[in-house]
């Protein structure tokens, strides 16, 4: 077989291509320990190696990733990264692009959470269109914590303090070990049938990835969702993300941000109550002097000072109107007059009197006029009507025209 011929650039291109179209090689984790670590000062990018006792691989880690990392990388440590294996051109070699790192000995539980997560996403329960708002002012709202917990003495005073007019019932759970879940769905389905509330504020305060993990399970993913009442999941401190957040219909980053979300501010409220009522004060002001200035045009216009006046102009207006209507019908009445006489004067011309006035004559046989020569006979007896009467008469002869 031929070989062929390849720049360095063209087969670096196609080991490139070839990588990084590896369905596997695109979402990796990969576990090692942290050797020749550079966090580069003026663009915030990290640049290590990932080694074992058997090879080791280069790993790059932009600043748009690493600048909310949960732990700060240093040499010898022991990580698990996640990210996907593609070839940087510069030098020719394949390197660990990383998304996140964390620390070794979690990782079991960290890609049990992200297999649920991606499988619970794939299955819509995460859809923003399932999202329902939090009302805006509750009178009841239901917490799912430890009640032995700081979460639930923040979200207390919190509430309390900013709305005082809502009833907090807390429901105690066990927010980590083995009974934590069922004590967590069994809160939800509590406030759901049993307890009414307008809110639901399920949490903790933060820890790690292991005290955690209840609020990564299916179970406690399917049951907030299946909440009818709207659910706050309040799981840890800012950086902490679990599978319960993403189902919720609200993610506060903590217990206290929790709290704020489900409640108004007194002050704020009696702030726009204060608003809104000098508005509509200033409205209301703004109203009755306007009628009232109507009012006093209306009580000093004319017709009002004097009845007397008033019936005068419409008096007036009156003969105004009558003269205008007699004026139309004599307009009328004389073009009907000039319509007649020329009407009468047309029937006039074409009178057969006005012919026969002028010596003219015309005859009749059995009772028909128009009567032609040609259509009489000597002896036929005719009736010849003139100007002034009419004269029966027998036909001696017919003598008609050449042309005939």
């Amino acid at each position: 077989m031929d070989s062929r011929t390849f720049t360095v650039s063209e087969i670096t291109d196609i080991i490139k291509l070839t990588i990084d179209n590896t369905p596997y090689l695109s979402s990796v984790a990969i576990k090692g320990e942290i050797s020749n670590f550079n966090h580069h000062f003026a663009s915030g990018h990290m640049y290590f190696t990932l080694k074992d006792a058997g090879a080791m691989i280069k790993c790059a880690m932009f600043r748009f990733q690493n600048v909310n990392l949960r732990m700060k990388p240093e040499n010898g440590m022991k990580v698990l990264c996640t990210g996907r294996i593609s070839v940087y051109p510069g030098d020719g070699r394949y390197q660990l692009y990383v998304t996140d790192i964390i620390p070794d000995g979690i990782g079991a539980l960290y890609i049990e959470a992200e297999r649920i997560r991606k499988k619970l996403e794939a299955e819509g329960i995460f859809s923003e269109k399932l999202k329902r708002p939090v009302p805006a002012f509750p009178s009841k709202i239901g917490v799912i914590t430890s009640q032995t917990g700081a979460a639930v003495r923040d979200i207390i005073n919190i509430a309390t303090g900013r709305y005082p007019y809502c009833e907090i019932v807390v429901y105690p759970a066990v927010v980590q070990g083995a009974t934590a879940v069922k004590t967590l769905v069994d809160g939800l389905a509590y406030f759901n049938e049993k307890e009414p509330v307008d809110t639901i504020i399920i949490g903790r305060g933060g820890g790690s990835i292991e005290d955690l993990q209840p609020f990564n399970t299916e179970e406690v993913a399917y049951a907030v969702r299946a909440s009818r009442i709207p659910v706050i999941s309040a799981v840890g401190h800012e950086t902490d993300t679990t599978v319960c957040d993403f189902a919720a219909d609200v993610r506060a980053s903590t217990p206290s941000h929790a709290a704020e979300l489900a409640t108004p501010d007194k002050n704020a409220v009696m702030h726009r109550l204060g608003a809104s009522l000098d508005a509509m004060t200033a409205a209301i002001e703004k109203k009755l002097t306007e009628n009232r200035n109507r009012i006093d045009r209306l009580s000093s216009s004319r017709a009002l000072t004097s009845l007397e006046n008033q019936i005068l102009d419409r008096r007036q207006m009156l003969d105004t109107a009558s003269d205008k209507i007699a004026d139309k019908l004599n307009i009328i009445l004389l073009q009907r007059k000039k319509d007649f006489e020329t009407a009468a004067a047309r029937l006039e011309a074409s009178s057969p009197l006005k012919v026969l006035g002028s010596g003219y004559a015309y005859v009749e046989k059995d009772g028909k006029r128009g009567t032609c020569a040609k259509d009489l006979t000597a002896g036929d007896a005719i009736k010849i009507t003139m100007r002034d009467g009419s004269v029966k008469a027998t036909v001696d002869e017919v003598i008609l025209d050449e042309k005939e």
